[in-house]
């Protein structure tokens, strides 16, 4: 195969991935606090003998766009919305974990967890009592729990140190490096913090990524085409 079909496979090859990372964001349009990915790609140089370098493209890494989404009131008492930067910090049996899913209720061990059984953890990085037998639960905007206005908590706001190192691991979970506690955050309860995908952005970068391809299967069956005429003529 010649240069410009091994060019033309890479980026095939990067295509396939950003169409299946668009069709894993349309999958969770109704996910809370989900954050849409995107393809980031990279270019590949080569110095060939004789001849122009060779430049490649590859889709080699995900970019998490953080940007703020709508929120939804549910009334719930341990459903919270971060408005602004920052994640909740929760505990995975594979370690300390953000999301920016707070959909959290009270566990049999006397913990706020998620839906999945994580702990979620205060500023000082311990897990969260559930406030149990008490009448009235209050969460202030810097995430002060209080049950029956005495404080029992303040739950934390967290943001990677370095945002490149964030790296989604599964669902709403996302994994970094080091964290730090993020200032002057605000948690509003009773609301969950919806999808940050856009539908109409999602389907037509979809059809843009599929004609794309398209293109590029047309060369590729072209330039076969082509070297399968050439060599039938030289074989007579």
């Amino acid at each position: 195969m010649e240069t410009s079909g091994y060019t033309t496979l890479a980026r095939q090859s990067g295509l396939v991935r950003e169409m299946q990372v668009i069709a894993n964001n349309i999958a969770n349009l109704s996910t809370v606090g989900f954050r849409r990915e995107g393809i980031v790609y990279s270019e590949y140089i080569a110095r060939l003998d004789n001849a122009p370098s060779l430049s490649m493209a590859h889709g080699n890494a995900r970019n998490i766009d953080l940007a703020q989404a709508g929120l939804s009131q549910t009334g719930g008492r341990f459903d919270l919305a971060l408005q602004g930067e920052g994640f909740f910090l929760v505990a995975t049996p594979e370690g300390e974990r953000l999301t920016r899913a707070g959909a959290f209720s009270p566990s049999g061990e006397g913990l706020l967890v998620t839906p999945d059984g994580h702990a979620l953890l205060d500023a000082g990085g311990a897990p969260v009592p559930a406030p149990f037998g008490a009448r009235s639960v209050s969460i202030a905007s810097d995430g002060t729990l209080s049950a029956d206005g005495q404080p029992i908590a303040q739950i934390g706001v967290w943001r990677p140190t370095d945002p490149l190192t964030l790296q989604h691991e599964s669902g709403t979970v996302f994994a970094a490096k080091d964290v730090e506690p993020v200032k002057d955050a605000v948690i509003r309860q009773g609301f969950l913090e919806d999808s940050n995908v856009q539908p109409v952005f999602e389907i037509s970068r979809m059809i843009e990524v599929q004609r794309t391809y398209e293109l590029g299967q047309k060369f590729l069956d072209a330039e076969d085409d082509r070297q399968r005429t050439v060599i039938q003529t030289l074989g007579r």
